[in-house]
This record gives structure tokens, sequence and C-alpha cells, in this order.
């Protein structure tokens, strides 16, 4: 009992916890914390110092709710269990980031970091014309999907006359429902939802703007483009993950058995969550720890990054009305996020929001 519970309600926490750990060395160097830094102050004492007491709080801290969530997993079956967890320890690395963050932006305003220093900025013309879609890459997708729905349709004739459409902790149904083609399809609709979403970002990625280093900037383009292509195969094969539990999750509902396995179901979504930071510690936010050869003699140029933080509220949110890009790389996690300066990165938020509001009330 005790090790289905720890793969069913602590493996999630633990890859949070270890992501929030490792996040100071993924993402790039001049953003420590969300603070853009000359490459010069990259190795700081101060900076450096604000890492190492981050770690520490995160790690001890986040240690201590993972094996208290845990222990109470063990002795309360409730299905909000991990979620609490989660939520908690969001209540950890919050404080942290924050702590470190003010710390590092106190000493650049104080020191005037930026003081005669050259600032540019550098764009890379060539992504206009992307790499062609790795369709390769999204046939365990589709492939997974395809099998659903045809599994689904041959089962359907024999099908229970009811439906377990929502489990416990436990994994034995609390919520049913007469068998129709809404009800014994509901997971096959988000599964097919959430693969064509996948599709979606794995195709506009590469376009995405890049957050070039103007004193590098062909080496820090090429980085880029190799993040961007190993992005968009690592979010195909998370799609194929989450796809693998969606069958999983139909086959169970559909043999009508009075209880399922939660394992089985959230296993193969946490081993692409897995993959993702591995991903992520490997490559870097950006691509920053990939090697590009055939840069290295590259010279190197008197320019620094331009100090933008006024559009960062936090070091999480950019907000910058006059910038008509909608997707910007992330400073503090990996990929990228939305302009909330841009008209239609709002109403992307917007339509993105309501369809998670919407998804439980259709499903229900």
């Amino acid at each position: 009992m005790i090790v289905a519970v720890v793969l069913r309600d602590v493996l999630a926490p633990a890859l949070l916890l270890a992501a929030a750990w490792v996040m100071p060395s993924v993402v790039k160097p001049t953003v420590p914390f969300g603070v853009r830094v000359p490459e010069a102050r990259v190795h700081d004492p101060l900076i450096v110092e604000q890492r190492r007491i981050y770690r520490w709080w995160v790690g001890a801290a986040g240690a201590a709710v993972v094996l208290a969530g845990l222990v109470v997993s063990v002795l309360v079956q409730q299905v909000l269990v991990p979620a609490l967890v989660v939520v908690a320890l969001l209540g950890v690395v919050a404080p942290g980031y924050v702590r470190a963050r003010a710390v590092i932006r106190s000493a650049k305003q104080r020191e005037d970091w930026y003081r005669g220093l050259r600032q540019t900025v550098s764009a890379d013309t060539s992504r206009a014309v992307g790499p062609p879609f790795p369709w390769l890459w999204a046939l365990p997708a589709l492939t997974v999907l395809v099998a659903t729905v045809v599994l689904g349709v041959v089962r359907y004739p024999d099908l229970p006359a009811t439906l377990a459409l929502h489990y416990d902790a436990a994994g034995v149904p609390d919520r049913t429902a007469a068998k129709s083609v809404g009800s014994a399809f509901t997971l096959v609709f988000v599964q097919a939802g959430i693969t064509a979403l996948f599709l979606g970002i794995a195709a506009v990625t590469p376009r995405f703007r890049p957050d070039l280093n103007p004193a590098r900037p062909r080496s820090s383009a090429e980085q880029h483009r190799r993040f961007a292509s190993s992005m968009t195969r690592v979010l195909l094969m998370f799609a194929a993950c989450v796809n693998v539990s969606m069958l999983v999750a139909s086959l169970q509902v559909w043999s009508g058995a009075s209880a399922v396995s939660l394992v089985a179901i959230v296993g193969p979504v946490v081993l692409g969550a897995a993959g993702l930071l591995v991903f992520a510690v490997r490559a870097g936010q950006g691509g920053n720890r990939l090697a590009t050869p055939g840069t290295e003699d590259e010279p190197r140029r008197d320019a620094v990054e331009r100090d933008d933080d006024r559009f960062w509220k936090g070091g999480l949110l950019y907000v910058n009305r006059a910038d008509r890009a909608v997707f910007v790389p992330k400073r503090f996690g990996i990929g990228w996020t939305l302009n909330f300066g841009n008209p239609v990165a709002l109403g992307a938020f917007a339509l993105l929001l309501a369809v998670v509001i919407a998804v439980p009330f259709v499903v229900r």
C-alpha cells in the first residue's frame, strides 16, 4: 500500500520540488531570479550566495512538506492531499525566490551595475522560416489517440449499462452515469483536445522570439534554434505520455471495474514530466547550456543585454505594450510566457482560462 501511495501522491510533488531546486541552474545566468544582470556579474559572490541560500531553504523546507504529505496520504486517503502538498510547496518556493530576487535587485540598483555599459538588442532574422514540423515525433501521440478511438468504438456495444466517471483517492468509483457516447468518450474528447493543443504548441515553438546575447549573437542564436527544435520533440513525447495515461484511464472506465489503478493512470504522465525536467537541466533555458560547434571563432562584441527589468513584474510576468511579440522566453522557468501587454496575448490567455474553467463542467 505504501508503495502505491508513494507512486500516486508523492512523485508529482517530488518532481515539482526537484524542478524548483535546480531552476537557478537552468535559467540563463544573466537573469538570476528574474533580475537582468551584466554577464560580468554572473559569478558575483552575492548572486552565488543567494543561489546557495535559496537551495538550502527549498531543499530542507520542501523535503519536509513532501514527507509530511506522504505521512498524511498513508493515514488519510483523501484525493486532495497531493494538491494541498503542491500548494504548500509553492508556499515554500515563493518566499525563497522573492527574497533572493530582492537582494540581487537591491545590490544591482545600489551599485549601478549597468553604469558605462553598452546595452544592445540582437535579433535572429533567420527564424522567419522555421524548420519543418517533426511529424515522426508526433506519431506516437497520434497513434495512441487513434488506438483509443478504435478501441472505444469496438468496445462500445459491450460496455456496461452504467459507467464510472470519477474515482476517489482509493480508486473506487464515486460518480457514475448511464452509458452514452458522451459518457463513454468523455476522456477521448479531452485526449483529442490535449493532442491538438500540443501539436499546435509544437508547430509554433520554433518561431518564438529568442533572447539573444548581443556579445555572442551567432552562438546564442544557434543555441536557441537547437533548444526550440529539441523542446518541440520533448513536448510531443510528453503528449504521447499523457495520451497513454488517457488510454489507460479509458480502458479502466470501459471495463466496468469496481476499482481502478490510479498508479497506472498517473505513471506515464509522471514519466513524461521527469523527461521534461531532465531536458531542462541538460539544455538550460533557451539552450544556454547547449554546445554550439562551429561558433567557437565568433568574435566577442563589446555589448550587454538591455536592462529590461521594468517590463517584468516580479521577474515572472512580462508586460510591454510596445513589444509586438506574443510569447517571450521565461526568466524563471523553462520555455516561454505571454506578453501581457499585447492584446492578442491577453485574448489567448482569456480563451485558455475559459477552456480550463469549462472543461470540468463539460466532463461532469
